[in-house]
């Protein structure tokens, strides 16, 4: 009853249903569109028919597999090993069809509730009348009748890309043209039609407008009914290896790379699943925030791992290391500068002269014997720089399986030869550094700078010395490479440094997707930018995506205000203005802040966040709270987003978002650099509907507070 490969057949010729007098826009009442309203009747009783089918078939296989194990189970000694053996073949195929059946299950269930959120009527240049086709989350057909296209079907696009008239999409088999004569979009809730409209331009916007005004959820939505032509351009990008999204605090970056990822599992179904797939995420609460995009779409979820996850895989049993911890906090002007001076594409140049430096001249081979076998110096050193590619001591593992042939060539007498094991022995004597952590303080001499590399423990690096010192063991052992993934996505690109990818790039030889936003960066002390990512890459495209949908008009003009970011596009979705609330002292403060919250649940909204500048301040007021209220406190151990009122760092709200924010604090004391602009923008545009500041003393020069 499924199927996802999209087809060029046409599941009808005529519009019986057409609704002739519908011009211009007309959102509204459903009963407006009567024909509507009696195909999805017609829908939804086959969704009910394939429903049941495939309850039926999940349990008759259920059945026959239990049968088969009963009997497996009553007759083993009695029955010979090649029966057992087929018997085990047959229920791991009677597993593998229901596990099938369950998941179309799934999807058809879900296809109930909504069964589709757009029609499109498309007639080709070689056809006389359009067909219609229904869009939806998954794909629904009867026999080899289309009745609703997945929206990652190549016919879908056309409901993105094409206003009415003239209009074309790519096939596999090449590029069809014709004429789009309708577009209608629908909004269906629990299989009943909430609204339809229609129009003669593009009419995302007026339902864009209903879903952005709708309250949050702790799980990210899925955003298919509302793709914009730009973001679709990206979702369906088959050609970058390297794709860079660049994009403004609430323009749906995040969103739009999940979606991707959903597109590509579905275009290259044959070729990639979600275990080739890995993301790259800040922490674990963010990484549940968007646990859910996948699935709801049909696919699997995805692996989730943070740098310090990769660290600890690729360091093991090597050198132990400090947590990243949060860069605001940081208060060792030392310790700052050594951050800021490894968070540079210079920084890596200087790694690669150096480790080009130290393979050529930390080498020093002498001539090789065994009995009267015998391998010179001079042939050895050819050998070792034939092998510049590899990591040094593969190098010298690759030297002695040359050493070893060389002597079995000439050994004619069968005499005893030495073990290649020792032979690699031998040539590791003779390069000069014996780890990886003597190489990487050597490296810290060479500079000159040995001020630079502080170990705060024995054997132990401060976090900003692990990348690098990641970079140093691949070149001198070796990094353990993960070949099975063949796609990595990487969220909040702007807080990693030059150096961070650079060991991404050699741990992970796949394609990728990048995503962020350089005017949200977190880290005071990394210097790095979004034009280094074109030294960092041969071939990737940068895209950048200006306009934001997650914020009012009024909250992101504010935000504006305080960190102009000249290419912020704020969409005309308008609400209530931003407060700014003067207190006396930190007493009324606290007051002000506990009827924000008393507002807040007696509100239609699901999320509020209080957001402080640093951990330790979010944690003082959350222990000032939560015997009063029922809140939470987002901290880097954290593991789950959820509804209510959640008290947090700016640092751990990148990629949240709120139905309400409040920011406490905003004095001249807390924020007073212009780095602080920076993290208050941040904070400001978490906020989807509502916004209040608070502050007692002197407010904030860096914002526009007044008294």
């Amino acid at each position: 009853m499924m199927n996802d490969v999209e087809t060029m057949s046409r599941h009808t010729k005529t519009d019986p249903l057409a609704d002739k007098g519908q011009q211009g826009i007309n959102m509204g009442k459903a009963t407006n569109f009567p024909d509507e309203l009696e195909y999805l009747e017609t829908i939804k009783v086959k969704l009910y028919d394939a429903l049941k089918d495939f309850n039926e078939a999940v349990k008759r296989y259920d059945k026959e597999y239990m049968d088969s194990k009963r009997y497996l189970a009553d007759y083993r000694h009695e029955i010979d090993p090649r029966e057992i053996f087929q018997n085990e073949l047959a229920m791991k195929q009677i597993e593998s069809s229901g596990i099938f059946a369950v998941q179309i299950r799934e999807k058809i269930a879900k296809l109930a509730d909504s069964p589709y959120f757009a029609r499109i009527d498309f007639r080709t240049d070689c056809d006389e009348e359009p067909s219609l086709y229904y869009i939806g989350r998954f794909a629904f057909a009867e026999d080899t009748k289309n009745l609703i296209f997945d929206w990652r079907a190549p016919i879908s696009s056309m409901f993105y890309d094409c206003e009415l008239g003239k209009a074309s999409y790519e096939t596999p088999v090449g590029r069809m043209e014709g004429e789009l004569t309708r577009k209608r979009q629908f909004k269906i809730k629990k299989g009943q039609m909430e609204y339809a409209l229609e129009s003669s331009i593009n009419i995302q916007d007026n339902v864009l407008q209903r879903e952005l005004s709708q309250t949050s959820d702790e799980k990210m939505k899925t955003i298919i009914a509302t793709i914009q032509k730009e973001q679709n351009q990206i979702i369906r990008n088959e050609k970058a290896d390297i794709i860079v999204i660049q994009g403004v605090a609430g323009s749906g970056k995040t969103s739009i790379a999940l979606h991707r990822i959903a597109y590509l599992l579905y275009r290259y179904k044959d070729r990639l699943s979600a275990d080739n797939v890995v993301i790259i995420s800040p922490n674990k609460v963010f990484a549940d925030y968007i646990s859910n995009v996948l699935p709801e779409l049909g696919e699997e979820p995805l692996y989730e791992m943070s740098f310090a996850d990769i660290a600890e895989i690729q360091l093991d049993g090597i050198v132990k290391f400090e947590p990243a911890g949060d860069p605001i906090e940081t208060e060792d002007p030392e310790r700052a500068e050594r951050v800021r001076f490894k968070s540079t594409l210079e920084f890596v140049e200087k790694m690669d002269e150096y480790l080009a430096y130290a393979a050529a001249a930390y080498f020093q081979p002498t001539d090789y014997t065994f009995g009267r076998f015998r391998a010179a110096k001079e042939w050895i050193l050819e050998r070792y720089n034939a092998y510049k590619k590899y990591p040094i001591k593969k190098r010298l593992n690759e030297l002695s399986m040359d050493i070893l042939d060389r002597f079995e060539t000439g050994n004619i007498r069968e005499e005893e030869l030495p073990k290649q094991r020792t032979i690699f022995r031998q040539l590791i004597s003779m390069f000069k550094k014996k780890n990886t952590m003597a190489l990487y303080k050597d490296f810290y001499q060479w500079l000159s700078m040995p001020e630079k590399l502080v170990l705060p423990a024995k054997n132990t690096l401060e976090w900003a010395d692990v990348y690098p010192f990641m970079y140093f063991h691949a070149a001198l052992e070796g990094l353990k490479e993960n070949k099975l993934i063949r796609h990595l996505v990487i969220d909040e690109m702007q807080d990693y440094t030059p150096a961070q990818y650079a060991v991404i790039n050699k741990l992970f030889l796949c394609k990728k997707t990048i995503l962020g936003d350089f005017g949200q960066t977190i880290n005071p002390y990394h210097l790095h930018s979004l034009a280094d990512f074109r030294k960092l890459y041969d071939s990737v495209q940068i895209v950048e995506l200006n306009k934001s949908y997650r914020s009012t008009f009024e909250i992101i003009t504010f935000a504006k205000k305080i960190l102009n970011v000249a290419a912020l596009e704020p969409i005309e979705r308008h609400g209530k203005e931003p407060e700014v609330l003067s207190c006396r002292d930190s007493e009324e403060e606290m007051k002000q802040i506990k009827e924000k919250i008393d507002a807040f649940q007696d509100s239609e909204y699901v999320t509020l966040g209080i957001i402080l500048k640093t951990g330790k301040q979010a944690g003082v007021l959350y222990q000032a709270l939560r015997d009063e209220y029922d809140v939470n406190l987002l901290a880097p151990d954290s593991i789950a987003f959820v509804n209510g009122v959640s008290v947090t760092s700016i640092q751990m709200s990148k990629g949240l978002e709120f139905d309400e924010v409040i920011i406490p604090s905003v004095n001249s004391e807390t924020y007073y650099t212009d780095y602080d602009r920076n993290l208050l923008y941040i904070a400001c545009t978490r906020a989807m509907h509502q916004l209040s500041l608070t502050y007692s003393g002197t407010p904030a020069k860096v914002t526009p507070l007044r008294e």
